[in-house]
Order: structure tokens, then C-alpha cells, then sequence
């Protein structure tokens, strides 16, 4: 394969992924596989689509500096690679565990795309995982929960301006709905309104539903009013609706600095991340860190680990609500809760 191939752009990466559906002979059929190519495009999302492009270039350009073709698949290539990841370069860190074991899973992609599997059981890729699993690994770094009092004072150090009303409604939203970042900016105002939104909202006299679709398929989330119209997440969306004359399409989109109009184009879930560590840092949250480290403790989960750990009920509505598969993801979220509630040594005698 060519250095051109193996450094594709993502708009040829699409074109590589349609031509796993050859198009049909039939006519009638051109439609349907023009169809299926769509499936076939949306079976990761963007964000996910991007990593693994990066995943990619990053392992193609590597290869080309050792003078090394990326085809066939060769798993002992793989398995250099993955040493020298975790060594380092001139200025660049090692990786992480976690993102090296994304990195191979954007490169098995990949190659899944060109139609050459990689053998990940393979004894050259599977033996070094394995060693850079127990020389490096440590229990996964968490982004702080934010709660309730700690959000309130975030929305305090906002502006009562369009600006500010629309990220209170984000920050508000994000906290009672337990929403990732990639939900919040995601949503529109109503069922198929756009081709990239993943859930949609409805606002009810008792409050707002969504519909969303997540990593676990799609979920309902029920979302109340609260006591105080400023800190309500749904009387700030309805302000932020009325104000940015919003009733169609995305629901949170950006606000242009020279005439402070408000954009038809959707927020990136960037946006979620940059609002929480500044306004956890304005907020003076967690003093006792560097502002370097205030500023990595704090992200768009924090606003989803915060529910988590403030909500007082049983544990499967909070599950329920995060649309977790297993109570034990949603355990992971919650920062503070009584892990000893159910006590096996005072029950087995001790």
C-alpha cells in the first residue's frame, strides 16, 4: 500500500468505508446501497470516528519513519509500536495505558476498513499489552463530581446576559440530567430536526423530557423544575429558547462576539469542558490545587459524576437515568457514597 493510502484523509477513510458496500448492478437497488453506505458510516459516532483517524495517522507516520509498509498487518510490528509509545519521543510524553489501549483500537479499526483484520490475540501484540498493562497501569484518573452548592456558585460567576443564561441552561442541564457533553450540545428541539442530532427535548408544565441516544441505545430522561427560576435547568432553557429565538433545530449553538447573534450551527462538546474549568476555577472550587491541577480535576463528567454521587435513591434509578449497563459503571461515578452499606464480614460472623 502506498504512503498516500496509508496517510488518507477522513474524507477517503468515508470513501473507504462505502466501498465495503459495493453498489448493486440492479438499478432498484442503488438507492438501498446508497443507504446502507449511510448505515455503514454512522456505525461510530464522530467524535469516536475522529480519534480513531488520529489513532491512524499517528501509527502511519510512525511506520513510515522506520521505513515499514502498513500492509499486510503485521503483529509484530504492532507490538514495536506499542513499545515505543509507551518510551516516549523528544517532546512528547510516553502514553497512558488507557490511551494506548485506544490508539490500538482506532488501528484495528482501520485496518477492518481496508479489509485486513489485525490479530490483537497474536502473542507479539497480546505479551507487550500485557507487560505495558503491569509495568504502567494505575487505577484510571477521575474528573472531580461537582455538586450541587459547588454548581450553584459556578452559574453565580456567569453574566445574566444571552451568553450567560445559555451556558447556566448548559451547566444546569448537564447536572440534572446526568448528561455526557456530547449529549448536551447533541440536542435539538424536537424529533428530526437535523441529521446530526443524537436526542431531542420536550418541555412539559412539570418540567422536561429527553429523548437521547446513547452508548447504550436510547433512553428517557425525566428532568423537573427546581424551586428557583434562576437556577431551574428548564426555566433557563426556556429563557435561552425565547431570548436566542430558538424553536427549531439545535438547541445550543454558539453566540457571535461582534453582534452577539445567535449562530444556526451546534455547539462542540468542547465547549462543555472549556465552561466547566472556568467556571470551577472562577468559582475558587477546590483551592487547594494548583490552578494547573484545578484546571485537569475538572471537565464535562464532572457534572455527571456530581449527579451521581448527590442523588439520594435507590442505586437502579440513578443507573437508570445515566443509561449505564451495569450497576457497576454507575458505582464508578459516584464519588461519595457508603461503600459499606452492605457488610459480607458482619454477615459471614466477623
Amino acid at each position: 500500500m502506498s504512503e498516500e493510502t496509508a496517510t488518507s484523509s477522513p474524507d477517503e477513510d468515508v470513501q473507504t468505508d462505502a466501498r465495503l458496500i459495493e453498489r448493486p448492478a440492479a438499478p432498484h437497488l442503488a438507492a438501498l446501497s446508497e443507504k446502507a453506505r449511510d448505515y455503514a458510516r454512522n456505525a461510530r459516532s464522530e467524535n469516536t470516528r475522529r480519534a480513531y483517524e488520529a489513532d491512524w495517522r499517528q501509527f502511519a507516520a510512525w511506520l513510515r519513519r522506520q521505513g515499514l509498509d502498513p500492509l499486510p498487518p503485521d503483529p509484530q510490528t504492532v507490538g514495536l509500536y506499542l513499545a515505543a509509545c509507551m518510551e516516549g519521543s523528544s517532546g512528547r510524553d510516553p502514553l497512558s495505558v488507557s490511551s494506548l489501549e485506544r490508539r490500538l483500537s482506532g488501528i484495528c479499526w482501520r485496518y477492518r476498513q481496508l479489509g485486513a483484520p489485525l490479530d490483537t490475540s497474536d502473542r507479539h501484540i497480546s505479551t507487550v499489552l500485557a507487560g505495558i498493562r503491569r509495568a504502567h497501569g494505575h487505577p484510571p484518573v477521575q474528573k472531580e463530581a461537582i455538586f450541587a452548592d459547588e454548581l450553584l456558585a459556578m452559574m453565580a460567576t456567569l453574566e445574566m446576559d444571552l451568553r450567560g443564561i445559555r451556558d447556566r441552561g448548559i451547566l444546569a442541564l448537564g447536572f440534572a440530567g446526568g448528561l455526557r457533553r456530547s449529549e448536551i450540545v447533541g440536542l435539538d428541539c424536537g424529533p428530526d430536526q437535523s441529521e446530526d442530532g443524537t436526542g431531542w427535548i420536550e418541555i412539559l408544565d412539570g418540567g422536561a423530557v429527553l429523548q437521547i441516544s446513547g452508548k447504550t441505545g436510547w433512553r428517557e430522561v425525566e428532568i423537573g423544575r427546581g424551586s428557583r427560576p434562576e437556577t431551574c435547568p428548564v426555566a433557563l432553557l426556556e429563557t435561552w429558547m425565547r431570548l436566542g429565538r430558538i424553536s427549531r433545530g439545535p438547541l445550543f449553538r454558539p453566540i457571535a462576539r461582534k453582534n452577539g447573534g445567535v449562530s444556526a450551527n451546534r455547539l462542540t462538546d468542547k465547549h462543555v469542558a472549556r465552561l466547566v474549568q472556568k467556571t470551577a476555577l472562577a468559582a475558587g472550587i477546590r483551592g487547594d490545587l494548583t490552578e494547573g491541577e484545578r484546571r485537569l480535576a475538572f471537565g464535562g463528567h464532572s457534572l455527571r459524576a456530581g449527579l451521581a454521587s448527590s442523588a439520594q435513591i435507590e442505586e437502579a434509578h440513578v443507573q437508570k437515568h445515566l443509561g449505564h449497563a451495569s450497576p457497576e459503571m454507575t458505582r464508578r461515578y459516584q464519588r461519595k457514597r457508603d461503600r459499606f452499606r452492605v457488610n459480607l464480614t458482619k454477615a459471614a460472623g466477623l
